[in-house]
């Protein structure tokens, strides 16, 4: 028997022996073909064509995919949309189509080869510094994209991104690939392991340190997280026209961006960044309120009288609505700076999108409402302190 065969025979044993430890899941053409699209979107990224494309489509990827606590994991899974998609309460209420009939599911991997596997001619390569370059998660991860974009553009840097951090300096480990136990959402308990004390608290990388006793961290750090002072404001993509998203299934051009507020909301017994995310579909309206970490941070913290007695604050006082997003003579208006999630003391804008533009849909019925990610609004007596002036 030849040397090429004996190998080959050495090589099939040991594959069925891991398939066997393992348990094979049997990836589908369809799934393979996503992880190819998303590889092919990450190469372009990476050369420099910021659009997502490229002329030249890679090889393809075949082969079966092997099982492992991977699959567990939010990267494998894309739960956290369909959760609260379908979830009681839940857009899905509205439209009736179900998740996995939607385009949203496809933003979500199967496979090693979207993040790590490089291309040299037609060759594809295992590489672990491609999984750590930006331009491999900012393809899927366009809301942070965005965000960096915005605050470019508005001369206000993340200070991690002006330090030249990636997102792997952050996000490793379980963060990427999961620690074998299924969660529905990214906002459950430990689904994100990354924090700002991590580094700052526990110095596992040398970092500025925290001061305990500085006055607005001995006050706040038991009661609000570091975001809630520390993100400059939440990006949204807002008023996303589902109509023409389920019909193109693109979302380009079916939401308007915007980045000028941040939103105050709970989130395991701590005040932290929120953000919304509103929705129409046949003229219906629906709005969700999570706690939200948009990567936009600033060293110094907001000044007592940024959240304290603040313009929103004293709207909702005096009995009135926030009105974050407005539409006038053709063009949105947002609020500026901090909003505090009172339930039904906000007041947003919902849009239709005719061939021309977009138009205010006339109907001025309440939006159907949900908070996700296990956020829940303000309570009165933190409004009460909110209201509180501690100017002197």
């Amino acid at each position: 028997m030849g040397n090429n065969t004996t190998r080959f025979l050495r090589l099939s044993a040991w594959m069925m022996l891991i398939f066997m430890l393992s348990g094979c899941s049997g990836c589908s053409d369809k799934a393979a073909e996503r992880d190819r699209k998303q590889m092919r979107k990450a190469i372009a990224f990476r050369s420099g064509d910021l659009s997502g494309k490229t002329e030249k489509e890679s090889p393809e990827v075949r082969g079966t995919c092997i099982r492992s606590f991977f699959s567990e994991s939010l990267h494998y899974t894309g739960e956290g949309m369909r959760y609260w998609y379908e979830g009681k309460g839940g857009f899905k209420e509205i439209t009736g189509i179900p998740y996995a009939d939607l385009d949203c599911k496809n933003c979500h991997i199967q496979s090693c080869d979207t993040c790590h596997a490089g291309m040299k001619g037609e060759k594809h390569f295992f590489s672990e510094a491609i999984a750590k370059d930006m331009n491999t998660c900012l393809p899927c991860h366009g809301r942070e994209a965005l965000a960096f974009k915005l605050d470019e553009k508005n001369g206000t840097p993340d200070v991690h991104i002006s330090a030249g951090m990636v997102c792997s300096d952050c996000h490793y480990r379980s963060d990427v690939h999961g620690d074998g136990r299924f969660r529905e959402s990214m906002r459950h308990t430990k689904g994100v392991r990354a924090s700002c004390e991590e580094c700052h608290v526990e110095q596992e990388r040398e970092s500025p340190v925290f001061d305990p006793e500085s006055e607005s961290h001995r006050l706040h750090m038991e009661t609000m997280t570091c975001s809630a002072c520390h993100v400059q404001s939440s990006v949204s993509c807002y008023n996303c026209h589902f109509d023409n998203f389920v019909k193109t299934g693109k979302r380009e051009g079916n939401f308007l961006p915007m980045k000028d507020w941040v939103l105050l909301i709970n989130h395991e017994g701590k005040v932290t960044s929120g953000n919304v995310q509103t929705l129409t579909y046949r003229n219906r309206k629906f709005i969700a309120y999570a706690p939200y970490f948009t990567h936009s941070i600033s060293a110094k913290g907001r000044a007592c009288a940024d959240c304290h007695r603040n313009e929103a604050v004293q709207v909702i006082e005096n009995g009135e609505k926030v009105p974050v997003v407005r539409f006038e003579n053709g063009s949105l208006q947002t609020w500026k700076g901090v909003v505090p999630v009172m339930k039904g003391k906000l007041d947003w804008v919902f849009l239709d999108k005719s061939e021309k533009d977009w138009e205010a849909i006339p109907d001025k019925s309440p939006p159907m409402e949900q908070y996700v990610g296990f956020g829940t609004p303000l309570t009165d007596e933190q409004f009460e302190l909110l209201a509180t002036d501690v100017s002197e």
